[in-house]
């Protein structure tokens, strides 16, 4: 069965096209947090002219990924133990409810999730932490777009840039956690195949909880 991609195939506009692409950046930490963020340079990296850039950065701003701020441009936000915490809280929230509707309706574990746990692994081993990232998300929204809530899929796909950010700054400052991630996956999985709610909402919680080395290390 084929995994349907996170992005759409349509063509993109310039503007989101930048947004991607500093999106990306931001998110692999190539762009980290603190840095300011020049408009020529971002438009010659790109390819545009500035106005698709000035549009991109007010939708980057809007979503918490960078500061606009008086006479000195646009700087990149750094990831916060508080947005962690929030964004696990989150989606204890919207993965729980979906994981035990799925439990209880007797649906079992979708079946794309044995494959992206492999490419996931893959991933991992060669220390891919943008794609383990991009995997993990399309994981745990496979679950929430299973239980056929679209309200609660779209509440999900709001989280998407943030989530995968957390996510890639977590395993940059802890890459020894991931085994024990893959093992979660695995767990996730069999609670879900024996449709278990006790138990997948147990590994659910144990899966996404602040660690506390790395909220310390993000201040």
């Amino acid at each position: 069965m084929s995994i349907a991609a996170d992005e759409p195939a349509a063509p993109q506009s310039a503007r989101d096209r930048v947004y991607e692409w500093v999106r990306d950046e931001i998110i692999k930490g190539t762009l980290p947090g603190g840095r300011f963020l020049d408009e020529v340079w971002v438009s010659e990296s790109v390819g545009t002219s500035r106005t698709p850039v000035r549009e991109a950065f007010h939708r980057l701003n809007s979503e918490k990924f960078i500061d606009l701020l008086p006479r000195r441009g646009a700087q990149v936000r750094s990831v916060t133990s508080r947005e962690m915490e929030e964004v696990y809280a989150s989606r204890r929230l919207i993965e729980g409810h979906a994981a035990s509707a799925l439990c209880i309706a007797e649906a079992g574990a979708p079946p794309d999730l044995e494959t992206l746990a492999g490419q996931m692994e893959e991933a991992g081993r060669a220390e891919d932490w943008f794609t383990v990232a991009r995997l993990d998300r399309t994981f745990h929204r496979t679950i929430v777009d299973a239980h056929g809530n679209s309200v609660l899929t779209e509440l999900y796909d709001a989280l998407r840039s943030r989530q995968q950010r957390v996510a890639v700054r977590a395993m940059q400052i802890r890459p020894q956690r991931l085994p024990e991630i893959d093992r979660q996956h695995r767990a996730i999985i069999a609670a879900l195949t024996h449709n278990s709610v006790d138990e997948v909402i147990a590994i659910l919680n144990e899966h996404l909880r602040p660690i506390p080395e790395i909220t310390a290390a993000l201040g």
